[in-house]
């Protein structure tokens, strides 16, 4: 049985930080692992969405799981809404704003950096939106940062647990399996054994460790 675990980057990112984490979970757990690249600025969810679908039907795997980072677990939220998977498999989301965004809102304030993230996060981030939930078959599994190291401290001050860039209570969605907290900050998720470990146990049994 061939499972695959396809990879979903964060804004202004192109897969390649997820490199070692690939590398851990191919070694670990024998997925065959695959990265989803889609232009974060001057894009639009839609094509997103509708390249990743075209993405995943290229897939020869009898299992396909799915991990997001950062603004990837959006564009994944609105892929199981429009084309979700038919094939088994799991999904684990990493540092997230899943119900909604304090750092991208204090940036748009700022016209210049309003244009720097672009009209995908814009609309997904900052407009009102409705709100979100997981309610598809596959089970998700959500990773959040308590380590505060990030780019979103110098524009946000926060009243809670954050990874540098999203708090906690951020990434909590309706509708998901597990959550687990961990200090790591929002980058250094990637690169951190113990969220490898982590995102290979979820992917496997449907539960962190």
């Amino acid at each position: 049985m061939k499972t695959a675990a396809i990879f979903v980057h964060g804004l202004w990112l192109n897969g390649a930080e997820f490199s070692l984490l690939r590398r851990r979970l191919t070694r670990a757990h024998g997925f065959t692992t695959h990265r989803f690249s889609y232009p974060t600025v001057r894009g639009s969810m839609d094509d997103a969405v509708r390249n990743l679908a075209r993405f995943v039907q290229r897939i020869d795997a009898d299992h396909v799981h799915f991990v997001g980072h950062s603004f990837g677990g959006l564009v994944l939220c609105r892929y199981f809404q429009r084309h979700p998977c038919e094939r088994p498999g799991r999904v684990v989301i990493l540092g997230s704003p899943l119900t909604g965004s304090k750092s991208a809102r204090t940036v748009a304030r700022n016209r210049l950096m309003r244009r720097m993230i672009g009209p995908m996060v814009n609309a997904e981030l900052v407009q009102d939106t409705e709100p979100r939930a997981w309610a598809c078959q596959n089970e998700l599994g959500i990773i959040a940062g308590t380590r505060a190291m990030g780019l979103g401290r110098l524009f946000t001050r926060f009243d809670e647990e954050f990874d540098g860039t999203v708090a906690v209570s951020e990434t909590r969605l309706p509708g998901l399996k597990a959550h687990r907290a961990l200090p790591v900050s929002h980058m250094g998720m990637l690169i951190d054994a113990g969220v490898a470990r982590q995102v290979g146990s979820f992917l496997d049994t449907g539960d962190f460790i």
